[in-house]
């Protein structure tokens, strides 16, 4: 987890900066304990020869529905093991099982037989698995195994000096009628038959160990596991050659098809690559660390620019102007003064909405702080890639157990907006934000359902995570509301005139919607070279792991999220215009707006996304994430 590329040449405060990301980046708390493996027959306390390969769903970057392993008729163990699931791995769709593929430690096996399955015209059935396995292939579904808890890894050429190890590994491939090779029929010259499938059946595994030698422990522990998909036409079931042409499936279903599945395996010692840093080839094969620091600069010169502008007002105008302010000995001079002074005694009424503005505020301050104590522990390693699932477990489990805050901060807010509805606020400030994404996930849980994908939340899961949310949440925000309502409102500086004062005709600038539009380009600025990456890792299956890096840009964010809204508030009031409390909101919030756009041009320059249910997936996933990053930076 530990960054190889030297940075560039940075100021100090730059450097000090990406020191303490690189720490956070090396600081590696896997997910589970080492496993010791020894050889047959020498197994002792602690130490085995099995070694078990799991298989999880299978994903495509050309359809949002992911389906389980068993849905495409692969070989199947005969006595089917499932581990359990965290919270997260079932809200992320991941349905882990055992495989037929078992190996024995420091044995090496050459051709051997998975399993074979046969496929008649004239069964319906074998028709419609027959189909479904050509569409896995068609779309380009993606295989993920497991040994050890680390992935299966898939490493080839990437360009000329670059080598990428992909965790996955496709089912097949396809030849279309005109010739074209799609996908990772390219790889081979052979695959060049038109409007035909290439299965990749047989798959040669190679496994790297390191061993007990001078250690403090017993055996050895597996370090990495890779694999070259292989196509090859088997005839004979119990003459197994694994080479020669490779397997073709007709696009057209006329004659009786045997699939023959086979699989080898050799172990090989390395005990240059230390357990604990097991991942780190699949990780520095990902996206550059040097474009993470041209992210992390771009916002840096944003935030010194807006802080620039910032201190100028504070420490220059706002300086002069109370000076000035406190140097008036009569009343007509005071009625000579002009901008920000006139509006003081209507700057602090109460906004229109005072209900919804305070529950946004209550439901902001739950997602921020969700959200700084989940990048803070995955900065330090605790939900790392090892630890499949931890990420979003984390997180849901935060939320739940800060309603508290929400409770407290809508309430207090509500009450400084002299409210007087106090149960409508709590009971919105439980429901209507939460009841929201909840609508939106089940709308899309319930195409995942008809679909068939292993994505959909089983029906158990659902009334757990209601019950979370009733039976801990919404009390718990009720016990910060209580507290809210007990305190004192916010004790204001100045005196509320009775009468309003009357907003003079303002400039373009200065108008409400230009300066919403212009404050949250800023804030998008900072994240939106980190925010291609987390797509990358939703949208395209790719591993997120630099957390380091993310916790700064969301540091970065904050500062400049309240930096852009400090300048621009204070332009409105030198404009007179004292509406100040939404505007406030909306300046940062804005930047949700910006995220949705990007995603679109993300969805329609990336990836290639095809039909019309993962289409919808797509914007209603995307909806929800934008909801949450509205709340979160409008607070």
């Amino acid at each position: 987890m530990r960054s190889r590329a030297p940075p560039p040449p940075l100021p100090l405060v730059v450097l000090l900066l990406g020191g303490w990301a690189s720490l956070c980046g090396a600081f590696y708390l896997p997910g589970l304990a080492p496993v010791s493996f020894c050889d047959e027959g020498g197994e002792k306390a602690g130490c085995k020869s099995k070694i078990e390969l799991f298989v999880n769903r299978l994903d495509s970057v050309e359809s949002v529905l992911p389906y389980e392993y068993d849905a495409f008729d692969f070989c199947q163990d005969a006595e089917e093991k499932r581990p359990s699931e965290n919270l997260g791995q079932v809200l992320f769709g991941e349905r882990i099982a055992s495989s037929p593929y078992k190996f024995t430690f420091k044995k090496n096996q050459q051709c051997q037989v998975a399993c074979m399955k046969s496929y008649d015209p004239e069964n319906t059935n074998d028709k419609n698995k027959l189909e479904f396995l050509k569409k896995g292939m068609r779309l380009n579904y993606q295989h993920h195994w497991i040994i050890d808890n680390m992935p299966v890894t898939w490493c080839y050429d990437f360009g000329e000096l670059h080598k990428f190890c992909n965790p996955g590994f496709p089912v097949g491939c396809f030849v279309a009628s005109d010739g074209r090779a799609k996908d990772s029929c390219t790889i081979n010259s052979e695959f060049n038959k038109k409007n035909t499938y290439y299965l990749f059946n047989h798959v040669d595994i190679t496994i790297t160990y390191h061993s007990a030698q001078n250690e403090n422990w017993l055996g050895a522990r597996l370090v990495t596991a890779r694999l070259e998909p292989k196509s090859y036409k088997q005839t004979d079931i119990n003459n197994l050659s694994c080479e020669g042409p490779p397997m073709e499936i007709s696009a057209e279903f006329n004659s009786k098809l045997n699939l023959i599945y086979s699989y080898s395996v050799k172990f090989e010692e390395n005990n240059n690559i230390k357990w604990a840093s097991r991942w780190d080839y699949i990780l520095e094969s990902m996206p550059h660390t040097n474009i993470q620091w041209f992210s992390i600069m771009n916002s840096l010169v944003i935030v010194l620019f807006l802080s620039g502008m910032v201190a100028m007002i504070l420490l220059r105008t706002l300086h002069k102007d109370i000076a000035r302010y406190n140097q008036i000995d009569s009343s007509e001079d005071a009625q000579e003064e002009f901008g920000w002074k006139l509006v003081h005694g209507d700057v602090f009424r109460p906004p229109r909405k005072g209900m919804l503005l305070s529950v946004f505020l209550g439901q902001g301050t739950q997602i921020f702080i969700m959200t700084f104590i989940t990048l803070f522990l995955a900065c330090l390693g605790f939900l790392s890639p090892a630890n499949r699932g931890a990420l979003m477990t984390c997180a849901v489990v935060l939320w739940v157990l800060l309603g508290t805050p929400a409770g407290y901060v809508s309430a207090r807010m509500y009450k400084t907006f002299r409210g007087e509805k106090w149960k409508t606020n709590v009971l919105l400030t439980a429901l209507l934000c939460p009841g929201i994404v909840f609508a939106d996930f089940f709308i899309m849980n319930l195409i995942l359902w008809v679909k068939g994908s292993s994505a959909a939340i089983p029906f158990g899961t659902l009334v757990a995570i209601l019950a979370m949310w009733f039976g801990i949440s919404v009390p718990l925000t009720f016990v910060g509301a209580y507290f809210g309502f007990k305190e004192k409102p916010i004790e204001h500086p100045v005196r509320t005139n009775q009468i309003p004062r009357q907003i003079p005709e303002q400039s373009f600038f200065t108008k409400p919607l230009p300066g919403i539009i212009m404050g949250g380009i800023l804030p998008f600025g900072c994240i939106f070279i980190q925010l291609f990456f987390i797509l990358n890792s939703i949208w395209s299956h790719q591993m997120y792991y630099m957390f380091g890096f993310l916790f700064l840009v969301f540091i970065i964010l904050l500062i400049t999220c309240s930096e852009a809204t400090v300048l621009l508030c204070y332009f409105h009031l030198c404009a007179e215009d004292y509406h100040w409390w939404w505007r406030s909101f909306l300046t940062s919030s804005f930047t949700a707006v910006y995220l949705f756009i990007y995603a679109v041009h993300y969805f329609f320059s990336k990836l290639q996304i095809t039909g019309t249910a993962s289409t919808i997936l797509y914007f209603g996933y995307t909806m929800i994430m934008v909801l949450i990053f509205f709340l979160f930076t409008g607070q």
